[in-house]
């Protein structure tokens, strides 16, 4: 880490984890004197973001909305060191015009999502939520599931997460397949992943895993059309982003038995407030924890460090990315 000790920057920290995190918290401050946390556990938007960022040159986000008028709001702030992978909450165009750096890396999560697919995975097709209810209301039956070894699983975008979870998936003897709008033909040959067109790779599928940003090409991709294609008794992992997934669809086709089952660790509106879906036995939620094992946090609260130092201005190529 290229940081100098005893920095007077003022910093600011928005996230709340990171803030939480009291090796994070020293490993900062050991390079940084002047940081703001974000002690109060506060959600940040809107004027009151721009009010806790006021003052600072530099910050650490990570779910916050940084949009135009954040920006044109503080002409002092010079760079935002990204918490996380997602940098759909940025406006890269409106950070490039108001000259901010970003210090971004990709991937440093991926391990913690692709285990959180491969649990989601397995407790579906072994029934884990539903026996488990079952058991708890005083019932005690065995429920035939399935193995994850040997099915089909389908990965939609196989970017840093999606190529680990091909890796991972080659070790339970699964036929994968991958869809993405860019080709990786030297890691499908190696890790034995087909490359297919999304409606093939619905039609195909036991196991549909979404890993994709989210922007205009990519809202709603899985449009009640495309969620029609799958199989029966197929199930719908989502550890991307809600707005990929028509959420209305995707429930009618679990209430009515179209679908086997689906996990969703995102939503469009977090936190979701349909009790009617949360509840089925068919559905497992969690709540926006892809990449909040320790090791990952830890990961990514130092790469955000480095990012304060180790930044560039958004170009287009980072534009695709939000």
């Amino acid at each position: 880490m290229t940081l100098s000790l005893h920095n007077k920057t003022p910093v600011a920290v928005t996230s709340r984890s990171f803030s939480r995190n009291p090796v994070l918290r020293d490993e900062l401050l050991r390079h940084f004197d002047t940081v703001t946390f974000n002690d109060d556990g506060l959600s940040l938007e809107g004027p009151g973001l721009i009010e806790f960022l006021r003052g600072h040159e530099r910050a650490i986000t990570a779910l916050e909305r940084l949009d135009g008028a954040v920006f044109e709001a503080l002409p002092d702030l010079q760079v935002i060191a990204k918490y996380g992978v997602g940098l759909d909450m940025i406006d890269m165009r409106a950070m490039n015009a108001h000259g901010v750096r970003l210090g971004w890396t990709g991937g440093v999560n991926k391990r913690s999502v692709s285990e959180l697919v491969i649990c989601t995975a397995i407790s579906l097709l072994r029934h884990v939520q539903a026996a488990g209810r079952e058991v708890a209301r005083g019932g005690w039956r065995q429920h035939q599931g399935r193995f994850l070894s040997g099915r089909c699983v389908g990965i939609i975008g196989c970017g840093h997460i999606g190529k680990d979870l091909a890796i991972l998936l080659n070790a339970f003897g699964c036929r994968v397949m991958a869809h993405d709008v860019v080709d990786f033909p030297e890691f499908y040959e190696t890790h034995h992943v087909k490359k297919t067109g999304l409606e093939d790779l619905l039609k195909s599928s036991d196991i549909v895993t979404v890993h994709l940003p989210l922007d205009d090409s990519t809202r709603h991709i899985l449009s009640a059309e495309r969620l029609a294609l799958m199989k029966s008794d197929a199930i719908l992992i989502n550890t991307a982003r809600g707005g990929v997934v028509d959420g209305a669809a995707l429930k009618s086709m679990l209430v009515e038995g179209r679908l086997g089952g689906a996990a969703f660790d995102v939503f469009a509106g977090e936190p979701p407030e349909d009790k009617e879906l949360l509840g089925l036995d068919n559905f497992i939620v969690t709540p926006h924890i892809g990449g909040s094992a320790e090791e990952a946090i830890l990961a990514m609260g130092r790469a955000a460090i480095r990012g304060l130092t180790e930044n560039d201005i958004p170009g287009p190529d980072m534009w695709n990315k939000s």
